[in-house]
């Protein structure tokens, strides 16, 4: 008699990750469900977002629908420390940071990877709609994390920290589905996850105010919010221009903006620089602009805001980026760039942004990403990912 292959699937109580249980079924696997607890503080949450306790009940319902053992894990101590508290750490500096992607590294396809492990698994599956694939490369095999086939859902760039022994084990069994197709699938099947929204906000946490989010461990400080005219903003690309020397017209090009309050004038004040980001439009409460303001810069030190009139004032939009070396990570390895090396690739700075042409320059500290087009909102503490084609290659936090 053959023994079917044990396949542990991370069962949120949301649409994909139940259909994702389903086709595991019947593709013959062995199939048991994990539901992990990873933030139980829902004061947070605004007010209509499903809190854990609803998502468990779901999720009870389809492993019953399906008929597969359901196991429960408490991680929300491993979320504190490895996710929550980087968030709280990373505002605090003035970046910005991708809590979706932290997520997934250090949580999904960390320490659920080890429980499902214990539990026996030969593999573990997730609702992500992203594909995977491998190659043979002079005897040593690569797995190769692809974009999923509905372009309107590809999850990879969530995934884009992932390493080739977290790749290795796993399984995306809708990566290749269209999501209407997926809600046709539950109606169906009529799981209890059917009609059930699509999350928001923070992994696991929810939909939040982020200035009260934020303040369950950084304090408010009042500061003055400085308008920046369009004129005060340097022309990088003719500056780069004028220098001979590449790794100069890098740092020109791929450099954050600095500003002081005698560049621009007081219109107002907030309650933290740490509590905004590059971008930002609402929660200034300045009127009386013949545009809306948009934050372009903030400083943590001296508790400035820096903003710009307009939605294409220069101040939003930046030639590259710099990621420092020890943030390079690729999960390609065997395709690295090699130092004082360059190559065309894909790059996106944030979710469901569309994929843009840039070159990447690896040198002594670091790579830096230079776009054919300037970018909106470049923002450090994100994370910038690159591709070929359909193919992840690799990611860095923005510095």
């Amino acid at each position: 008699m053959e023994v079917k292959q044990k396949v542990i699937i991370g069962l949120s109580g949301g649409v994909d990750s139940s259909v994702a249980a389903y086709l595991l079924k019947e593709q013959g696997y062995d199939v048991e469900a994990l539901f992990m607890i990873n933030w139980k503080d829902s004061s947070v949450t605004l007010r209509g977002d499903c809190s854990w306790e609803e998502d468990i009940l779901v999720a009870k319902l389809v492993a019953k629908k399906l008929d597969i053992p359901l196991h429960v894990v408490d991680s929300s101590e491993d979320y504190m420390k490895n996710v929550a508290d980087y968030m709280f750490r990373e505002y605090k500096a003035g970046r910005t940071p991708n809590p979706d992607v932290l997520c997934n590294r250090e949580i999904k396809f960390d320490v659920f990877m080890k429980k499902a492990s214990e539990i026996g698994a030969d593999y573990f599956a997730t609702g992500h709609y992203c594909r995977k694939d491998e190659i043979e490369k002079e005897g040593q095999t690569f797995y190769r994390l692809l974009a999923g086939t509905d372009p309107n859902k590809d999850q990879s760039y969530f995934l884009c920290q992932l390493s080739q022994n977290q790749l290795k084990s796993v399984l995306f069994p809708i990566g290749d589905i269209l999501k209407p197709k997926v809600r046709e699938i539950a109606k169906t099947l009529e799981l209890a996850s059917a009609e059930k929204k699509d999350s928001q906000g923070i992994c696991f946490v929810g939909k939040v105010d982020l200035p009260t989010f934020l303040q369950q461990k950084l304090d408010s400080r009042i500061g003055e919010i400085i308008e920046i005219p369009a004129s005060k903003i340097p022309n990088e690309s003719e500056l780069a221009k004028s220098l001979k020397d590449k790794r100069s017209q890098l740092k020109i090009l791929c450099s954050d903006r600095r500003y002081d309050s005698s560049d621009g004038k007081k219109v107002g004040e907030h309650k933290g620089a740490h509590f905004y980001t590059i971008g930002q439009r609402k929660g200034l409460d300045v009127g009386g602009t013949p545009e809306p303001l948009f934050i372009i810069s903030t400083d943590v030190e001296k508790n400035l805001v820096f903003v710009g009139q307009g939605k294409n004032h220069p101040g939003l939009f930046r030639n590259g980026l710099f990621i420092s070396k020890e943030n390079i990570h690729w999960i390609r390895p065997d395709l690295e760039l090699n130092e004082e090396s360059s190559d065309n690739y894909l790059v996106r700075i944030r979710y469901r942004q569309e994929l843009q042409n840039a070159t990447l320059f690896k040198q002594k500290d670091g790579l830096y990403i230079v776009f054919d087009d300037p970018q909106r909102g470049i923002t450090s503490g994100q994370f910038a990912a690159w591709y070929k084609k359909d193919e992840l290659l690799g990611s860095g936090v923005i510095t």
